[in-house]
């Protein structure tokens, strides 16, 4: 009963320390990060990667079309985590996939805040079809022409 009891505890306090509710103006992390990486909670299992394990690139023709693009992805695994959308300035909101593993998500994409340069930060609120949030606090490492 202990065991069951602190588990639950500490559940709650991880998403209560690592909410990614920041985009109705009134939470505390609306212009911070509260983690530099990836958040995700599946509504099982809280996700954390910081940015150092991450690689995010700009592609200003995107795919082909023209429309810039930005893809981010776990360094070392790129295909185990990674996030691609076309909202890639600040305040614009566009489509976008989270892939999780063996799961890919469709998701509602804000961009919160954008680089214009390498080393430049963007945070995206990433957002399920069945509201589950996630956020992306990541620094620009390359811009693909």
């Amino acid at each position: 009963m202990k065991n069951l009891f602190k588990t639950s505890l500490l559940i709650f306090i991880s998403i209560l320390l690592f909410s990614c509710d920041n985009d109705d103006g009134m939470a505390d992390n609306q212009n911070v990060c509260t983690y530099e990486g990836l958040t995700f909670f599946d509504g099982t299992t809280q996700t954390l990667i910081p940015e150092s394990q991450l690689t995010t690139e700009l592609f200003l023709n995107g795919s082909g079309n023209g429309i810039p693009e930005i893809e981010v992805y776990e360094t070392t695994n790129p295909g185990n985590i990674w996030l691609l959308t076309k909202a890639v300035t600040a305040n614009s909101s566009d489509g976008g996939t989270l892939g999780l593993g063996n799961t890919n998500y469709t998701v509602a994409v804000t961009c919160q805040r954008s680089g214009t340069a390498v080393g430049e930060e963007f945070r995206f609120d990433v957002v399920t079809a069945n509201g589950l949030e996630g956020e992306l606090c990541v620094v620009l490492d390359a811009i693909i022409p």
